[in-house]
């Protein structure tokens, strides 16, 4: 049995911030880079379906990042995962979350996973739209926000719980092989043992280019791009006290000063 973990290294800003001189991103010196926190409960589901099935079973982190992007890969490897893949190409520099899932559409046919996992979203961007792409371009069944996961080796079928609005929770059952994007709070991720860091510095991982997957700059180039981005203007806010008539009082006046 094989599981594929999908990982991702994002950044994280520190309190003061300079844009760079093109307004489309931050000057690297102000980032702090790790690995994205939905994703430590992905990779610690994938070990715990490991454990339970046994010495068969496999456990592949991958990543699309540069050299900076092993960083999350050795984290993975030191918790217990087996083996890790990055793939990058200077074509990629701007790719967006589907140009992503195109590139591990790819990995994932080179490798035939019996599942495979994504974190529910990244904790830069956050569109959540990596697992479903991923899975639409497979042609594969897809579940999003999983609370709870059942499954085990060679089942045709996993049993699963799925957060929904409201406090609601939705009970189902999907065919594998299937892509699952796993929610916070599913398990508890562990810490990575001074053993399992050192481990995981003897490790394999693949290096992979664009050519290596049969695809070219065309095939990944992004759908959307970023044109601007800056700090908002920081507004004021006002909170309104007193009786029901009195709010709607101060509430009228608010709107008529601000129409002038």
């Amino acid at each position: 049995m094989k599981i594929l973990v999908m990982v991702k290294q994002v950044a994280f800003l520190d309190d003061e911030f300079e844009m760079r001189d093109n307004d489309r991103d931050v000057e690297e010196d102000f980032f702090e880079k790790d690995l994205n926190e939905f994703d430590h409960f992905s990779v610690e589901e994938a070990l715990l379906i490991k454990e339970a099935a046994g010495d068969d079973a496999e456990v592949v982190a991958v990543t699309v990042g540069d050299d900076d992007a092993d960083d999350v890969l050795r984290t993975a490897l030191a918790k217990g995962a087996d083996r890790g893949i990055r793939v990058w190409d200077d074509a990629l520099e701007d790719a967006d979350g589907i140009s992503i899932a195109k590139v591990l559409a790819k990995v994932v046919e080179r490798e035939q996973p019996d599942m495979v996992f994504t974190g529910a979203q990244s904790a830069d961007f956050g569109s959540a739209v990596t697992g479903m792409a991923l899975a639409g371009i497979l042609g594969w069944p897809h579940a999003a926000v999983i609370c709870h996961l059942e499954y085990g080796r060679g089942a045709k079928t996993a049993t699963l719980r799925r957060e929904l609005e409201g406090g609601l929770e939705e009970i189902m059952t999907i065919r594998c092989p299937a892509v699952l994007s796993i929610q916070l709070g599913i398990n508890e991720p562990r810490y990575a043992s001074l053993r399992g860091i050192k481990q995981a510095k003897q490790k394999h991982v693949d290096e992979l280019s664009l050519d290596d997957l049969d695809l070219d700059a065309g095939a990944v180039a992004p759908a959307s791009r970023v044109r601007r981005m800056y700090t908002p203007e920081k507004g004021q806010a006002e909170l309104i006290t007193g009786s029901p008539a009195e709010q709607a009082a101060r509430l009228a006046e608010i709107i008529k000063e601000l129409r002038g």
